[in-house]
């Protein structure tokens, strides 16, 4: 009986528990809708303050469990981002800008739509005021807009030039045991390197300096013109990183004044005619975005925007991935619906599975029979992310866009000697054929077998430079002396036929309405695939965030080699794949 009895107890407990965690989780679920629902009134003489202190991706992400968890928070949507800036130059109420900036979380091509939006700002007779007390080279560039540049006195700004480091796995793979066993078409297909050498190849070393230093140049340019100082001069402030404190940035001209976030607030207030004692009317990005809008097109015609955001795998994929089921699905339904005229494939992405990014392709050319579809080309849009875009009508690019690195490699490790030398397990098998177990990770392949790995690389090879050759209409022998997995930037691309266009995603927008017979403001945007609901993001992501915090307080430092080895063990098959991973700096 009394087993009986703590057997009820403890099941009593476990669904009091239950119901607990429900009632939370509801309680989330209604405070964070009428959060979202409520509306935010924006008072005259007001300032738009933008802190961009979150990552920007192409569309707005929100963890509902942020709040919960201490995990990151949101994401800013790029669209979102440039519509409320758009909003704001209208905007009576809204009299300037208020950038306070430090470290810029985005993609260069990302920022430049960002920028472009603020310099527009601006031309439409409104005032942009920038204070940091630690700037970095990407929040300068953006920062290089505005009329007034405050930097702490004592604060720092970086302006050295831009960088691209890679981590070498060789000799970790050396002590471990295990062999990496490469098949790759290509000289410039350097994602693979990593796992057989120690350094850079000289061909990988070629293209990362060529494609930086075009990226570098076009930021050099751009703020030149901004701040009045030639692209000369600039280039040897930062080759001689001549900007060393706040005074040297000041005396060089990179910011108009030294001064404390008060300091800026004041000048802010001078502008508006306002006290200094009197509270300066400041409203979030968040906030503002919560304010009354105004309405759009009531027009039944609609442009299909596709976000393909995120490395390119099978199945449905997640919300920082492109998967091929989901993506397929998406173009199919923008071709099959009569009220949408045109798609514009957006593409932020490094590529991933050749047979994934071939299902997608597919979608692509079945709707260009039928309508037009225009590429986009954001921060990267290399290798399967090129795959995918390589059959639309027109491939419009920014010129610090990363693309090209046409090409194929696999890789398949041999953990034979990781097992028996250093935890003493051996293996043995059972075949009904001589290559039954093929393949396989716990022995070597035999060169028969490598050979037939080998020539399926091949074939997919020629087929990407078939494709992309058709796509490009150049001849396909032109077209290989311009893969071989090589990365241009989105300048050299098109210098060379890869793309079509340099511009913005409202470019890509406005050729889809052009060659759809559209005119200004006669359609609607239809954002596809459609995001999970607010209850499917916060069900999904609970276990997600607890095991993936888990995991970064278990690996400390090791975490990012930890997201490697998690990144090569879901690459199945052959893989259409940047050569690196870019983290230009």
């Amino acid at each position: 009986m009394r087993q009986f009895f703590k057997y009820v107890l403890a099941s009593f407990t476990g669904l009091v528990l239950f119901a607990l965690i429900g009632v939370v989780l509801l309680v989330a679920i209604i405070a964070a809708a009428a959060s979202s629902d409520k509306e935010v009134t924006v008072a005259s003489n007001s300032v738009l303050e933008l802190t961009l202190d979150k990552p920007i991706g192409e569309r707005e992400f929100t963890n509902p469990l942020s709040g919960f968890t201490g995990g990151q928070s949101s994401s800013i949507g790029l669209d979102e981002l440039k519509a409320t800036i758009r909003r704001a130059a209208k905007d009576g109420d809204i009299k300037g800008i208020f950038l306070n900036l430090e470290l810029v979380q985005g993609g260069m091509a990302s920022l430049e739509e960002v920028r472009y939006e603020l310099v527009q700002f601006r031309k439409a007779g409104k005032f942009i005021v920038s204070y940091t007390d630690a700037q970095s080279e990407k929040s300068y560039y953006l920062a290089s807009v505005a009329d007034k540049l405050y930097l702490n006195p004592q604060g720092t700004l970086e302006f050295n030039g831009l960088s691209s480091e890679t981590m070498y796995y060789k000799n970790l793979f050396d002590k471990l045991g295990v062999q990496a066993q490469i098949f790759r078409v290509g000289s410039f297909k350097s994602a693979v390197e990593p796992y057989f050498r120690t350094s850079m190849s000289d061909s990988a070393r070629l293209q990362t300096s060529s494609f930086l230093n075009s990226l570098n140049n076009s930021m050099l340019a751009e703020v030149a013109a901004a701040r009045k100082i030639t692209p000369a001069r600039l280039k040897v402030i930062s080759d001689s990183m001549l900007v060393h404190n706040a005074d040297d940035a000041k005396r060089l001209g990179l910011v108009t004044d030294l001064g404390y976030y008060d300091q800026a607030t004041d000048y802010i207030k001078g502008k508006l005619g306002v006290e200094k004692d009197e509270k300066l009317s400041l409203i979030s990005l968040s906030d503002y975005s919560k304010s009354d809008d105004e309405e759009g097109s009531t027009s039944g015609n609609r442009i299909a925007v596709v976000y393909a955001d995120g490395d390119i795998v099978t199945g449905k994929g997640g919300n920082e991935s492109i998967g091929s089921t989901r993506f397929a699905e998406a173009i199919r339904k923008a071709r099959l619906d009569k009220n949408v005229k045109a798609v514009v494939l957006r593409i932020n992405s490094p590529g991933g599975s050749s047979l994934a990014s071939d299902i997608i392709y597919r979608e692509v050319m079945l709707t260009k029979k039928v309508k037009p579809i225009i590429a986009s080309m954001s921060d990267v849009a290399a290798s399967g992310g090129y795959f995918i875009a390589m059959g639309c009508d027109t491939i419009v690019a920014h010129p610090t866009t990363i693309t090209g690195s046409i090409g194929v490699f696999g890789v398949l490790p041999n953990i034979e000697p990781f097992l028996r030398d250093k935890i003493g397990i051996t293996t043995d098998r059972v075949t009904t054929g001589k290559f039954s177990d093929f393949p396989t990770i716990t022995r070597a392949l035999s060169p028969f077998e490598q050979q037939q790995f080998q020539n399926e690389i091949n074939r997919i090879y020629a087929d990407f430079t078939t494709k992309a050759a058709q796509g490009r209409k150049m001849p396909v022998e032109r077209l290989r002396r311009l893969a071989s997995g090589r990365v241009w930037s989105g300048t050299e691309a098109k210098a060379r036929g890869l793309v079509d266009v340099l511009g913005s995603m409202d470019d890509a927008l406005r050729i889809a309405a052009r060659r759809a017979d559209l005119k200004e403001g006669d359609y609607r945007i239809q954002k596809l695939p459609r995001q999970k609901s607010f209850a499917e993001n916060l069900f999904s992501s609970f276990n997600e965030e607890a095991k993936l915090r888990m995991v970064k307080d278990e690996m400390g430092p090791m975490y990012p080699m930890y997201q490697q080895y998690k990144k090569l063990s879901e690459m199945k098959g052959a893989q259409m794949r940047l050569p690196f991973e870019v983290n230009v700096q």
